[in-house]
């Protein structure tokens, strides 16, 4: 029998249910003197406390996406609504309740970590979190006085993260959270993120990184020549897509073999019952599509294999 889901898994499903506090339809962006527009119609919304993740290729329109909704682009058409108003309309109080981290580390690189953090922490009309509670939240010295140019790539990501933690957003735009980052950064990024999520910060997370996208998201959107092709949980875009493929590892005469079936195919699942029938089985595993796999179907390009892009 197939073990529940987390607590915190079992409230994210239904997390896109309650009052969005992002909600798009109809959103179009065209750069300037661009002969096709990057984003053609987007709709989609994200409930409190959701992490959404925004999944494709390099070029496909997730960075543009999440410069449109926090105000670095202007000049798109259709409807934009955040915390239930359109964000021109929140003026600053918009700027006050988001983070935003890029995937390159724009920092001022003269200035100490600390140093860049407090800067920063003017910018906000309300209260904001200590630069040593932040810097150790994400594994970064206190009190060092080397510029942050000094540090390493990884370390530099980390600060930016930190910086977009300054005002305990309740909004978090993230684009590649965990890049340049060893497996056991990636790991408490990661936490870090579900943690916040968990605690009601509400998360649109641009990615092409799987792992990622696996374990952190409540919901994907599968984003392909600036449209959404897809949006739903990554367990029922699974789920919807069968492969209906087994592995099976069992033993005859004490020789231990490992075969492949594909249930779909008739000839294939009357090969399946004879083997097992034949063989003393040890195991037998179903085979889910992965996300990768599933993009892979639905537009016929690989994730991660597009040239540089927006």
């Amino acid at each position: 029998m197939e073990a529940d889901p987390p607590v915190s898994k079992r409230i994210d499903a239904h997390r896109a249910d309650r009052e969005p506090i992002i909600d798009v339809r109809g959103l179009c962006y065209r750069y300037p003197g661009a002969a096709q527009p990057t984003l053609r119609d987007l709709a989609f919304r994200i409930g409190e406390g959701e992490i959404l993740g925004f999944l494709g290729p390099n070029g496909s329109g997730k960075s543009t996406t999440q410069r449109v909704l926090t105000g670095v682009l202007s000049g798109w058409s259709g409807e934009i609504r955040a915390f239930g108003e359109s964000p021109p309309r929140l003026g600053a109080e918009f700027y006050n309740r988001i983070g935003v981290s890029f995937e390159f580390p724009n920092l001022y690189e003269k200035l100490t970590a600390e140093e860049n953090l407090k800067l920063y922490a003017r910018f906000f009309d309300g209260p904001t979190r200590p630069p040593s509670e932040l810097l150790r939240e994400l594994d970064l010295p206190v009190s060092d006085r080397r510029p942050a140019g000094q540090w390493s790539k990884g370390m530099r990501m980390r600060l930016v993260l930190a910086r977009s933690l300054l005002n305990q957003p309740r909004l978090w735009f993230l684009d590649e959270p965990t890049t340049g980052q060893d497996p056991e950064h990636a790991v408490r990024i990661r936490e870090l993120i579900r943690n916040r999520a968990d605690q009601g910060t509400t998360v649109f997370l641009t990615t092409h990184n799987m792992v990622v996208a696996e374990e952190l998201c409540d919901r994907v959107a599968f984003l392909f020549d600036g449209r959404i092709v897809a949006l739903d949980t990554p367990q029922n875009l699974r789920l919807a897509r069968p492969r209906g493929r087994a592995h099976v590892q069992a033993r005859s005469e004490g020789r231990l073999e490992l075969r492949e079936f594909d249930l779909e195919d008739a000839n294939e699942k009357r090969a399946f019952l004879d083997f097992v029938a034949a063989h003393q089985v040890e195991t037998i595993h179903t085979q889910e599509p992965s996300l990768e796999q599933i993009f892979l179907d639905l537009t016929g390009r690989q994730l991660a294999a597009e040239p540089s892009g927006t």
